[in-house]
């Protein structure tokens, strides 16, 4: 990532704009005239280019006061890998009851968690009243959207003049990582992206207050946004979710393969001081298995995904689960790689098709402005296939065709 002083991004952004930002108050302005302004509610803040150039970043922590009823893990935490791969062998055996024992009764947590957070805006233009929020999934961190150039979500909706908010979730890069058991888990999850989302609706964040939030998911992070959309229904306008079906069939398979590891012992330059429940895969070859289809892939995307794997919980991993949003009403907009392993079980039209399903499944008041598209020669690691900027198009079709 190409790193900038602050003076020459304003500088590179009073060259390219003429024209002053869409106003949703009388007191927002360019980038130019209040770069102090669009550092509210950074701490530490520094500014970046993205990968491709096509967007400024500003970047810094976040701090978030969230609180949860998560369950309670009658577990005393994992201490070698003997011990996760067992869990998993029996996690996963016919009529196994681990789970049952393992997940106890509700546990209410809270606190202060700093959020590493970046706020893109394109060149030029800044459509100030549409922000996309965006949430990566298990064992990767925000970079996920923002990988390389032609890679990156960042750069293609800075191109459609449009900002987004991206963030490392909890556990994960450079935020905060609390207890892996009884903390990091769905429930907090979400309630984190809730308190992100309110403070962008709010001017809290960069002095400016969006009008309109699209959320957009992957993987763990597109369960997250669907637990959004049912827990808080008013906070999205649409919801845009990726590596998401109603058949999960594939999961264990793909937990299999993946060969889910301890990351303090796996990646020990990386992550020695985290407990023994932060978890990691094993191997590129079990990166590829689980996220990757081949020859839908440049080879150099899957080392770049083994080089900046992060961690995951066994907490977040069990506690996830798809919720029926009855009371939201905006459109949904289902996007799978057409071989996603977990979540399509390898194909998304066998016996059904599983991104079209997802409306009826989950979102039975969603608006008619819903769709759904399978990308081609795909896995579940969407982002990282020749085809992502096809996938791309197509999500930007379906937020601009529902007026955002």
């Amino acid at each position: 990532m190409r790193f900038t002083t602050l003076s020459a991004a304003v500088a590179l952004t009073a060259r390219v704009s003429s024209a002053p930002v869409t106003q949703t108050n009388a007191t927002q302005a360019a980038f130019v005239d209040i770069p102090a302004g669009y550092m509210k509610g950074f701490k530490n803040p520094s500014v970046q280019s993205s990968v491709g150039g096509k967007a400024v970043c500003i970047s810094g922590t976040v701090d978030v006061t969230a609180s949860a009823n998560n369950v309670h893990i009658n577990h005393p935490g994992f201490t070698n890998q003997i011990e996760v791969t067992e869990f998993l062998d029996e996690a996963f055996q016919v009529n196994s009851t681990l789970l049952e024992r393992f997940i106890g009764g509700r546990n209410h947590v809270s606190g202060s968690y700093g959020i590493y957070s970046q706020l893109c805006f394109p060149h030029g233009m800044v459509n100030a009243t549409t922000i996309q929020f965006l949430i990566h999934g298990g064992g990767f961190d925000r970079s996920y959207w923002n990988a390389a150039p032609g890679y990156s979500y960042v750069d293609y909706a800075a191109e459609q003049g449009y900002m987004t908010f991206l963030y490392d979730r909890l556990g994960t890069g450079l935020s905060d990582h609390p207890d892996p058991l009884q903390t990091v888990q769905w429930g907090l999850q979400v309630e984190v992206a809730h308190e992100l989302i309110t403070l962008l609706r709010t001017g809290s964040l960069a002095g400016l207050t969006f009008k309109h939030v699209v959320g957009v998911g992957h993987s763990l992070g597109s369960f997250q946004t669907n637990g959004v959309t049912t827990q808080h229904p008013d906070d999205l306008d649409a919801a845009v979710l990726t590596g998401f079906s109603p058949d999960t069939s594939g999961s264990s398979i793909a937990l299999a393969g993946v060969d889910l590891t301890i990351a303090a012992q796996n990646q020990p330059f990386r992550f020695s001081e985290l407990p023994g429940s932060y978890l990691t895969s094993n191997s590129i070859g079990g990166t590829q298995y689980y996220f990757f289809r081949a020859p839908g892939f440049d080879p150099a995307m899957l080392r770049f995904a083994e080089a900046t794997k992060q961690t995951v919980t066994f907490a977040e991993l069990f506690t996830s689960a798809a919720t029926v949003s009855s009371n939201f009403t905006g459109p949904i907009d289902v996007v799978n790689g057409e071989n996603d392993l977990p979540n399509c079980h390898g194909n998304c039209l066998v016996p059904y098709n599983k991104a079209a399903e997802a409306k009826e499944a989950y979102y039975p008041a969603a608006s008619n402005g819903s769709s759904w598209y399978l990308s081609s020669e795909s896995g579940h690691g969407l982002n990282f296939h020749y085809s992502a900027s096809a996938a791309y198009e197509h999500i930007h079709n379906f937020i601009k065709a529902n007026g955002f």
